[in-house]
């Protein structure tokens, strides 16, 4: 028996808290001599078995103390080197960890279970490559070391080799089926391979065998969003919630869920619940803006884009969000100021331009909205309703030529629009092309009968015209 062995702690359920007392009453005289330095501990044994219970119990500052004063005694052991290393991994200092296990290495260069964790701790470092060839290097000479294939497979995943990753897992899970963390990380590979199903399928398994594992039920109710079961999605957040209820990611989530399915109190309230978790979360901020933007209530709503912009000033989505209100309030040189702002930030957004086009032209400014009208046709070609608008403007500042070529652009993008024909055949009846504007009404009146009651109004006298009777019988 060693000099710190009190037995076992489980011999005896009622006297296990008095053997744990005596235990640390023991370590602390050991420490406080060894601190002291005091020449006369030199028990390899019982300093290693410091070390263990120092680790063991997450008290690693301790651990670390010991362990270098066992490798003062012990300097050639690789175990020793080797449980330094984990130590200092445990500290968060990386880089003093991949010293020890180098010198573990140097005197044991064939153990497995040290490549596998210098493999870990260069992952944290976001050194995957190296992690990887570390974890190759240990299945040379273990090949049935599972940890490290294990490990392989998720530092595939951070380098975006999902496929890879997957191929992994499933191989581990061929192996041992009841690999939960296997099916977790499986799980997430098909979610970014757009498999939904699938990883919705491994999500289950995992959580058939740890049902308590919030982040399963957190990245199940991501899936199920993605695959717009919005209900089922809810639930997943709520059972995550119920588990570890300061999850804002899984309040914000949740938020997303109602909003998708129209119910936009709900999820205004998790929002608060994400924002009261973290006041300083953007995205809550954004989204909880544009849900009371859908309510009408604009006034919230760019209180809400306003605290988003202050805890990023670089979001120009909330830019674009919070110009969107002014905009519906009329408040149009505040909705101007916040598109240009948001376009400084990001130009290559059509939506945006659009919104800035449509404000130009509403403040009556056309001559300048023709220039916003065109960057959203060079950003988005096939957006008919943009060639339609632009050709519009065009049309009323008497540019006919443009106009009918942007008109044909929009019948060209979407041939099933009757507002396209229509605009076109208006275009070519001031030109005088009446043949070629009577065959573009036909195609209007034949996608939206409506239509030819709008063109009679607009033009009282066309019936007179011979081309346009037969045309308007019908």
């Amino acid at each position: 028996m060693s000099i710190l062995d009190f037995g076992s702690f489980d011999d005896d359920p009622e006297d296990d808290q008095g053997r744990r007392e005596r235990f640390e009453d023991e370590l602390k005289k050991y420490r406080d001599s060894l601190k002291e330095g005091s020449s006369g501990i030199t028990n390899a044994e019982a300093l290693e078995e410091i070390v263990n219970y120092y680790f063991d119990n997450e008290k690693y500052e301790d651990a670390l103390h010991f362990v270098n004063q066992l490798l003062a005694i012990v300097p050639y052991s690789a175990d020793f080197w080797h449980r330094k290393g984990l130590i200092l991994a445990n500290l968060y200092k990386y880089e003093d960890a991949l010293e020890a296990y180098e010198r573990a290495l140097r005197l044991n260069p064939v153990d497995p279970e040290v490549l596998v964790n210098k493999g870990i701790t260069l992952d944290d470092l976001g050194r995957f490559e190296e992690a990887i060839a570390c974890f190759n290097g240990a299945l040379e000479i273990d090949p049935s070391q599972e940890e490290a294939l294990f490990n392989k497979g998720i530092s595939l995943e951070k380098t975006g080799q999902y496929e890879e990753g997957a191929q992994i897992f499933k191989f581990i899970l061929d192996g041992n089926p009841d690999h939960k963390d296997a099916w977790y990380e499986m799980g997430y590979c098909f979610d970014y391979l757009d498999k939904p199903a699938d990883s919705l399928r491994c999500y289950d398994e995992h959580l058939n065998r740890d049902p308590y594992n919030y982040n399963a039920w957190y990245n199940r109710g991501i899936v199920l969003n993605r695959m717009m079961h919005y209900n089922l999605a809810i639930e997943s957040y709520d059972t995550a919630l119920a588990i570890h209820e300061k999850f804002p990611s899984a309040w914000y989530n949740k938020g997303n869920a109602f909003a998708n399915l129209g119910r936009l109190q709900d999820a205004i309230a998790c929002y608060r619940q994400t924002l009261q978790q973290d006041e300083k979360d953007v995205p809550a901020w954004h989204n909880l803006g544009n849900a009371y933007e859908e309510l009408g209530e604009y006034e919230d709503a760019i209180k809400c884009f306003s605290q988003a912009i202050k805890n990023e000033p670089a979001h120009y989505e909330s830019y674009f969000g919070r110009g969107s209100c002014h905009d519906a309030l009329e408040q149009w040189r505040k909705a101007l100021a916040d598109y240009n702002k948001a376009l400084g930030l990001c130009k290559d957004y059509p939506e945006l331009w659009y919104a800035k086009a449509d404000l130009l032209y509403n403040m009556g400014r056309l001559r300048e909205s023709l220039l916003s009208y065109r960057m959203v046709t060079k950003l988005e070609p096939k957006n008919y309703e943009a060639w339609l608008d632009y050709g519009e403007t065009l049309f009323e500042l008497g540019y006919l030529k443009q106009a009918l070529k942007s008109f044909d652009r929009s019948v060209e993008a979407n041939p099933y629009a009757a507002e396209a024909f229509y605009s076109r055949a208006k275009v070519l009846l001031v030109m005088n092309r009446v043949y070629e504007a009577v065959e573009s009404l036909k195609n209007s009146f034949r996608l939206d009968p409506e239509r030819r009651k709008q063109f009679e109004e607009e033009f009282p006298g066309v019936r007179s015209i011979k081309e346009f009777k037969s045309l308007l019988r019908r």
